[in-house]
């Protein structure tokens, strides 16, 4: 039991060294708020994540960290922190000033619990640089970056989801954020019926949007032969959609999110991501009160038709980007 009590001594300078390096960097960080003139309700939402940490044991550096700049972990009304387990973090030979890079890149500006999660598909992206490279639904493990969450839900707590990793997150090129098209699934593949939403579009005022997935679905079916599940973004009438000119094939699959997202998988996604069909191309989520915007677009009719593997909503108006003048 002696050699227990003392087995983690040679941590005890790092702890020290990475709170004071720690401390230094958020007093002379540009627009940050210090602990003192921090609001009361996310000092004490600090101080309960960090006490939390400590009861799991194996994450002191993060508690600590959370405790001296909390702004920097709840960077919205919404958090989900990926805590790195302390052996990891004292392995790591990084200058003080990279550690508040870090830090940010374990923090999604979502609150998603494991089951949010894992509910979530491959390739589905809770920030700019972290996305879900695999799952499996029948044991309830989820890899983010390609690392495994290993301690789940160790705090959830109002706007406040945290789990743990044994490792830090590697930084993977952009492009891996999106539709992986040979990605595997845990469900078997099943049929999208195309046929019954151009249908349905047709039938409820989308007409223009309808003639334009008509004429693209072949394209789409031929380029992502496992694409087994789907959202689709109805724009109103506009005649871009349907008009037979090169940008029409990107202007439909921009309204197009490999994956079923309901309004209430949406909600949970706010100010994060999502990856269309056309690549390099990725849709804002961001949450207004109980009100959702998709790149500016208002959600006007969510859940508008839905299916076991698609749903559609009607949106306010249509994705079109001058980024659109892009090739892929």
């Amino acid at each position: 039991m002696a050699d227990s009590s003392c087995s983690h001594w040679f941590h005890a300078p790092f702890y020290l060294a990475a709170a004071l390096a720690f401390a230094l960097i958020s007093l002379t960080t540009v627009n940050h708020t210090s602990p003192e003139n921090s609001t009361p309700p996310l000092q004490s939402l600090a101080l309960n994540v960090s006490q939390a940490l400590r009861r799991h044991g194996g994450f002191g550096i993060t508690a600590s960290l959370i405790q001296i700049s909390p702004d920097l972990f709840f960077p919205g009304h919404e958090s989900t922190i990926f805590a790195i387990q302390d052996t990891a973090i004292s392995n790591l030979s990084i200058p003080a000033s990279e550690m508040r890079r870090l830090l940010r890149y374990h923090t999604a500006s979502s609150s998603l619990t494991m089951a949010d999660l894992v509910s979530k598909p491959p390739g589905f992206c809770l920030s700019e640089n972290l996305v879900i490279t695999k799952k499996n639904s029948k044991i309830g493990s989820i890899t983010i970056n390609h690392v495994l969450i290993s301690h789940p839900d160790m705090f959830l707590q109002g706007p406040i989801s945290v789990h743990g990793v044994l490792q830090p997150f590697p930084q993977i090129p952009p492009p891996q954020c999106l539709f992986p098209d040979q990605s595997p699934s845990d469900t078997p593949h099943r049929r999208i019926e195309w046929t019954k939403i151009i249908r349905f579009l047709s039938t409820k005022g989308f007409t223009s949007f309808a003639i334009g997935l008509n004429a693209e679905i072949d394209g789409i079916l031929d380029e992502y032969k496992n694409l087994t599940s789907a959202t689709i973004f109805a724009p109103p009438e506009s005649h871009s959609a349907a008009a037979a000119s090169p940008m029409m094939s990107k202007i439909v699959r921009i309204h197009i999110v490999p994956g079923r997202f309901s309004e209430r998988d949406l909600l949970k996604a706010a100010n994060s991501s999502l990856r269309t069909l056309v690549r390099g191309y990725k849709l804002k989520i961001e949450r207004y009160s109980r009100t959702l915007e998709i790149n500016g677009a208002g959600l006007i009719s969510p859940d508008m038709f839905c299916h076991e593997n698609f749903v559609v909503h009607a949106i306010s108006e249509d994705f079109i980007s001058d980024s659109l003048s892009i090739s892929y």
